[in-house]
């Protein structure tokens, strides 16, 4: 890793970022080293910036994908030049130069962000996971060297663990999304229970639970498919991970406790419980 030192601006901005739209992220990002933090910010304020087009700015489809192909080329001029006048891509770049990470993770998790903004239903599970590819196991990927993990052989559970947190943001978020006309749930799922009413009508039925208790089951398969990659990591990183995990997990937990309602309740979990869980992570060895 260099010896560059992100701007404090950017970082501010970015762990404001990291706190506001991610705080299970910025949690957990409080068990690793000082020197990691600043660079684990810049990365994801990048990718909440980038997705904020899609999921927060007003403008058509087209003014709003010209908006993400600008930010990637000025993310590539930037990295052929060194450098670039947007501090949020400049910190970007220092982040991707120290660590090492390749661009090709930028390029599909610019392909997912694209694909956010004309695709708004998966027929099936193997659908989903190309997008997610791009939106949440790359993401993983790239955590990696900035954890200190180089064995490829990790790559596997950090992809898991990825799709496992996003597969617990897309239930979590399933009215938020209906609002937005999109629906992460495979169709192939939801016809087989038989929920399309449910979600038209924004009903919990049996139908409902039914396809939520499968979700989540699918989702719990996915953080227990992450475990083996702990094994790759040490000392603050392992900690991070493994409170994120939890926290993360418990969502799942509050989801059933609610009855399955995310039409009317956004399923979180209490501050209570959150800094039971995130003492845990300071005292496992």
């Amino acid at each position: 890793m260099s010896g560059a030192q992100i701007d404090g601006e950017i970082i501010a901005l970015s762990r404001e970022l990291n706190r506001r739209y991610g705080k299970t992220y910025y949690l957990a990002s409080a068990l690793l080293s000082s020197r990691t933090r600043p660079y684990v910010f810049a990365l994801y304020g990048f990718c909440r910036f980038v997705d904020d087009i899609v999921d927060v700015e007003q403008g058509s489809v087209a003014e709003r994908l010209d908006r993400i192909d600008s930010i990637r080329d000025r993310l590539l001029a930037g990295l052929a030049q060194g450098d670039s006048d947007d501090p949020i891509v400049a910190a970007t770049i220092m982040t991707i130069r120290s660590f090492g990470i390749p661009i090709e993770y930028f390029e599909r998790f610019f392909s997912s962000m694209r694909q956010d903004l004309v695709v708004n239903r998966y027929q099936s599970i193997d659908d989903l996971l190309v997008y997610m590819d791009g939106s949440a196991a790359v993401i993983g990927e790239m955590m990696l060297p900035l954890l200190g993990v180089s064995d490829q052989a990790a790559r596997k559970p950090a992809r898991a663990l990825g799709n496992a947190f996003q597969l617990t943001n897309f239930l979590r978020d399933v009215g938020e999304d209906l609002e937005r006309d999109r629906i992460y749930l495979p169709m192939q799922d939801v016809e087989r229970f038989g929920a399309f009413e449910a979600l038209r009508t924004r009903r919990v039925t049996d139908s409902f639970c039914d396809l939520m208790a499968f979700e989540i089951a699918r989702n719990r398969r996915w953080y227990a498919d992450s475990l083996t990659g702990d094994s790759y990591l040490h000392g603050r990183a392992l900690r991070c991970v493994r409170t994120a995990r939890r926290l993360y997990s418990a969502i799942l937990d509050e989801i059933e406790r609610v009855g399955y309602d995310v039409f009317s309740n956004r399923a979180t979990v209490g501050s209570a419980k959150r800094g039971k869980l995130f003492l845990q992570g300071i005292i496992t060895p």
